[in-house]
């Protein structure tokens, strides 16, 4: 058992975008205006349900993975195919990325009138305690307990960046005991936490630890800590650089000689933070609520071809653009998108569970519920990336590891319906591979589907 990225995501947005394109289809319009006539295109914007999307440019995500995709050729294709007998197609998938979930949605489980005050429910909670030692070494602990997702890396980073200091000088520990450890009940890795509420805590409490090394290095320099920044490994003057001590030695005199710091500094180098923003409130007697802190985009085109002869599926382009906010890891973040488009890919046209008439299971092991491997991702991918800061964030980061295994799906099942679109075949469900489409175009006439030739 393990975690799932955005559970339930698939199945919302293969809905709403498949209606996107039927929509299309009625009013004659192209799958990419319609979609543009109706992106919202102001922030904050509140939802008739409580949520408050906090930031976005939208238009840029969607202009970016058409431009990034090339429908000309992607179009060229197509028609090539078509007077080969073959199906090609193209689709687009859009979706709004939530992030750091507000716990106060499992309120909504109880009816309105059965809520009492005083035991309502909210809040995206993250705890991160930050220490330095006398040589100057910061230790940063985390709860957030990933499971590859780099949360050490980036809070190192971050860590080091707000304290002015080289990373090697920064440690991270990730640990969760709760008999030790400060938790709540939203602690841990889910909803894509880390970028909008983890790093948010480490922020708060580096700059807490910050103000008491610059108070430190005031009374070394005899100089205002006002007047004092963190960088280089240094606690320098910044109108004169010449005038500075070490990082280490200003963090020892709060061990050694705490007696010497100015009045009212506290002589301890060590800081929780527990950020917890606002926005996130319980659920409003109506059942309104804002389910999460940020909500990050996604636009994708992808493009398959279909064998006319075998009806495997295949995948030739996909365009990926997200918009997550403040980019804290490039690497990292390019990483979560790569794996959510293969769990997406997964949900697409591999995993499923079949059944005997009898209700006996058909995929019970994994030589009957296929699941991705590396070498069925080897299609041309572009991605790319819309910046649109949280202002809900310090760092103006927001979550990205689960928006394109909500995407993928439906701009799938898109894609392959307007590759079969001269047969006239609905696709309401998924996942899609050569069986299905088989059951699917048996009824129809062969010489339909290719276009007037006798293949299949």
């Amino acid at each position: 058992m393990g975690l799932n990225r955005g559970f339930g995501g698939q199945q919302l947005y293969f809905g709403l975008e498949r209606l996107m394109d039927d929509v299309a289809e009625a009013t004659g319009l192209d799958v990419f205006e319609v979609r543009s006539r109706n992106l919202v295109d102001s922030f904050p914007y509140e939802t008739p349900t409580g949520g408050v999307y906090d930031s976005g440019d939208y238009t840029a995500a969607v202009e970016l993975a058409m431009k990034n995709a090339d429908l000309p050729e992607l179009r060229a294709r197509q028609a090539e195919a078509r007077a080969e007998g073959a199906f090609y197609g193209v689709g687009v998938g859009l979706v709004v990325d939530p992030s750091g979930t507000n716990i106060g949605y499992v309120g909504l489980a109880t009816p309105s009138e059965q809520r009492k005050p005083g035991r309502d429910k909210s809040g995206s909670t993250e705890h991160v305690r930050i220490a330095v030692d006398m040589q100057g070494l910061v230790t940063v602990l985390l709860g957030s307990v990933p499971q590859g997702q780099g949360h050490a890396t980036v809070a190192r980073a971050v860590a080091a960046q707000r304290l002015g200091l080289p990373v090697e000088q920064v440690r991270v520990v990730v640990d969760m005991d709760t008999a030790t450890t400060p938790w709540t009940v939203t602690s841990g890795s889910y909803s894509s936490r880390f970028a909008p509420l983890v790093t948010s805590a480490v922020v708060q409490a580096a700059d807490r630890i910050a103000t008491t090394v610059r108070a430190a290095g005031g009374a070394l320099l005899d100089l205002p800590p006002e007047e004092l920044e963190l960088t280089g490994g240094l606690v320098r003057h910044r109108g004169d650089p010449a005038r500075a001590v070490q990082f280490r030695h200003a963090a020892g005199l709060v061990h050694w000689d705490p007696g010497a710091l100015p009045a009212g500094t506290p002589a301890r180098l060590y800081e929780e933070a527990a950020f917890t923003p606002a926005e996130v409130k319980a659920a409003t007697r109506d059942d309104r609520i804002n389910s999460s802190l940020c909500y990050g985009f996604v636009a994708e085109v992808v493009a398959v071809r279909i064998d006319p002869d075998t009806l495997e599926i295949t995948v030739d382009r996909v365009s990926s653009v997200h918009d997550s906010g403040t980019v804290l890891n490039q690497q990292l973040l390019d990483g979560q998108v790569l794996g959510a488009l293969t769990h997406g890919l997964g949900g697409a046209m591999y995993e499923e569970f079949t059944y005997a008439d009898s209700g006996q299971p058909t995929s019970a092991t994994f030589l009957d519920y296929l699941c991705p491997t590396a070498a069925e991702t080897g299609y041309d991918l572009r991605t790319d990336h819309v910046v649109s800061p949280s202002p809900l964030t310090p760092l103006g980061a927001k979550g990205c590891g689960e928006g394109s295994s909500m995407s993928f799906p439906v701009a799938f099942a898109n894609a392959v319906a307007d590759a079969l679109r001269p047969a006239g075949v609905p696709i309401t469900r998924l996942p899609l591979h050569g069986e299905v489409l088989h059951r699917l175009l048996a009824p129809s006439n062969p010489k339909e589907l290719t276009h007037g030739t006798d293949r299949r």
